[in-house]
């Protein structure tokens, strides 16, 4: 399936579908007839919505998943055929642009993973903050397969949730891993029955909802600063902490604790 024909596909439904769930946002993958797939326009609809989720203040959580009880069979090959070097960077920067949103944004992104996970899926639930597993869920890296190196990140991403050596086995040999050995070893955070996974998903959103906005948002900013020196994180740690001691925010929860009862935030 080519350019045109994808952008036809495109236009004629959504590629992804967004769903509001109190205070989360559902971000699904909605190309079932390709497992879901991720060809240009749909990591360009991906793009989109994760950045209009990352910036409305009424979304506390963001859940990724996938139609059709599958994940993401990862980026589309059939639509790769010719791709000049220019037209590759081009491919790539919409997904860049929502694997950056994911890693940065001030909010919890939760993949729920039912089914396949595979090559550009694996990279998009691996830089998630949290990986919900179905237990028929199952993760393979196959770039070497196809003859290109692993995207979206996973390169980074992977090794930081399982460690070099156990990357190198889905990276470099391509092996599958099963949604029980994705759980033993980091790449899934949580294992459910099979299609569980969005309602698990969404619990944890709920929970993290309940959180305080600027508290959560600068943890993730740390988050990310983990391969500074020890002493440039606590000089950003202590930024931070000053930032929110004169937050509203903390105000409450200061209160909510003296009073003994649950926290009302409100992101200011």
């Amino acid at each position: 399936m080519g350019g045109d024909a994808e952008a036809s596909e495109a236009s004629g439904r959504d590629v992804v579908t967004v769903t509001d769930h109190g205070a989360a946002r559902v971000v699904m993958l909605n190309r079932p007839e390709a497992r879901n797939a991720i060809d240009v326009p749909t990591r360009r609809r991906l793009m989109e919505e994760l950045r209009r989720a990352a910036g409305d203040p009424g979304v506390r959580a963001i859940v990724l998943t996938g139609a059709g009880g599958t994940f993401s069979a990862g980026g589309d090959v059939r639509s790769m055929e010719g791709a000049r070097p220019d037209e590759v960077r081009a491919r790539l920067a919409p997904l860049h642009e929502a694997v950056q949103i994911i890693a940065t944004c001030a909010k919890p992104v939760i993949a729920a993973v039912e089914g396949a996970a595979a090559g550009l899926g694996v990279s998009f639930a691996a830089v998630c903050d949290h990986v919900v597993a179905a237990e028929d869920a199952r993760f393979v890296a196959g770039f070497g397969k196809v003859g290109l190196v692993p995207d979206g990140g996973l390169l980074w991403s992977l090794p930081q949730r399982v460690g070099m050596g156990r990357a190198k086995e889905m990276l470099v040999f391509g092996r599958t891993v099963p949604a029980s050995r994705a759980y033993e070893i980091g790449l899934a955070d949580s294992l459910v029955p099979s299609g569980k996974a969005l309602d698990a998903a969404l619990d944890l959103a709920a929970e993290a909802a309940a959180l305080a906005p600027l508290s959560v948002a600068a943890a993730k900013r740390l988050l990310a600063r983990t391969g500074d020196d020890l002493g440039r994180l606590l000089e950003s740690e202590g930024e931070e902490q000053a930032a929110l001691f004169g937050t509203a925010d903390f105000a409450e929860g200061r209160a909510a604790f003296a009073e003994r009862r649950p926290p009302r935030f409100e992101g200011r």
